[in-house]
């Protein structure tokens, strides 16, 4: 009796052994994939960052090129002067949207999506709204940037023709 009780022993301790080193060898395998898998999204992630700064910059300048730039002049006066005087409150809605680069570039950023079928984190429609107003928000910090360079630019040539005047006049 004493001889199988050792030999059941040695059994079980082989057995829960062996399932012990193939659950280690099974985490470790796991361990593995999740590594793969981490790492393979990571840069995925990376890459969809760099998209989502790349597509806010046409948003970006299609918006203000519509909505601030001498070119679309005559177009925005008369989105101006619409936005103010129909007599329905969606069409001055409709044409404020011109007038107004944020506004413009949700419509902007919408077109792009649907052309590009860019997403952020998500592949679904998750994905597309997070896009959407994550390339309207970075669109809006680079024009916002733009319009501080900008009037720097009008603050320094202002300087130079206020000094350039004076000294004529002297």
């Amino acid at each position: 009796m004493i001889s199988d009780l050792s030999i059941k022993q040695i059994i079980t301790y082989t057995l829960t052994n062996i399932n012990i080193i193939k659950m280690f060898i099974a985490y470790l395998n796991i361990f593995k994939a999740l590594r793969l898998y981490l790492y393979q999204n990571l840069i995925k992630m990376e890459v969809h960052i760099y998209y989502l700064f790349i597509m806010a910059l046409p948003v970006a300048c299609i918006a203000w090129t519509v909505t601030k730039e001498e070119i679309f002049r005559e177009a925005r006066e008369f989105c101006i002067d619409r936005s103010k005087n129909c007599n329905k409150l969606v069409k001055r809605k409709f044409f404020y949207v011109f007038t107004c680069e944020y506004c413009f570039s949700h419509y902007v950023t919408a077109l792009l999506l649907f052309i590009t079928k860019f997403t952020l984190i998500y592949p679904d429609w998750r994905g597309y709204i997070i896009s959407f107003f994550s390339v309207v928000w970075i669109a809006n910090v680079y024009m916002s940037l733009y319009n501080i360079i900008r009037i720097d630019l009008k603050k320094e040539k202002i300087k130079v023709a206020r000094e350039e005047s004076e000294l004529k006049n002297d």
